[in-house]
């Protein structure tokens, strides 16, 4: 399907030189008499890095990619591959560590996510918001440390390091919103 500079929105899905990028950030700007320059911040959906691109002029036609999200679930990680089960079909899909990108530092077995399929072929993953993880290391708290505002960091579960409150101790479980990474 074939849409106009117009119908653009925030989140819409399209595709350009045979990939699929989701709109980020849309801005269009008329001068008096020229002709339009639609300004887009793009992110490929395979690999997660974002792309600026300028259009310009009246008959500018972008094509929607066919993108679909089922929900999955993840399993497990091998060697070389993260397992993700389809949720209504029982498939499994294998990715790499590159179509995931910063995504795998949220994976923990079970977690309920959505798989982004590109031409009926996986090719990454929309993560929850929030994902409730496991403190595995995280310095001790000292008396005294009792400044506003003073964090220390923690190590999780799955490797990602954040930055906790003094009074949050190892083996606690925290929320952490994805998409800050």
């Amino acid at each position: 399907m074939v849409i106009g500079v117009g119908e653009l929105r925030k989140g819409i899905t399209i595709e350009l030189d045979g990939e699929p990028y989701q709109v980020v950030e849309y801005s269009s700007h008329k001068m008096q008499q020229r002709a339009p320059v639609v300004r887009l911040r793009l992110r490929e959906l395979r690999t997660g890095r974002s792309v600026d691109r300028t259009f310009s002029g009246y008959d500018v036609k972008l094509n929607l990619a066919s993108v679909e999200q089922r929900p999955a679930q993840y399993l497990y990680k091998d060697d070389l591959f993260y397992y993700f089960m389809d949720s209504r079909t029982y498939d499994q899909y294998p990715l790499t560590q590159e179509q995931l990108g910063n995504s795998s530092l949220y994976l923990r077995e079970q977690v309920e996510l959505d798989l982004i399929f590109f031409r009926e072929k996986p090719i990454a993953v929309e993560l929850p918001t929030f994902i409730e993880l496991a403190i595995v290391e995280t310095p001790p708290a000292h008396r005294g440390d009792t400044a506003q505002g003073s964090t220390k960091p923690a190590t999780l579960e799955t490797g990602l390091t954040v930055n906790v409150p003094f009074f949050v101790n190892p083996g606690e479980t925290i929320r952490v919103d994805t998409r800050t990474g």
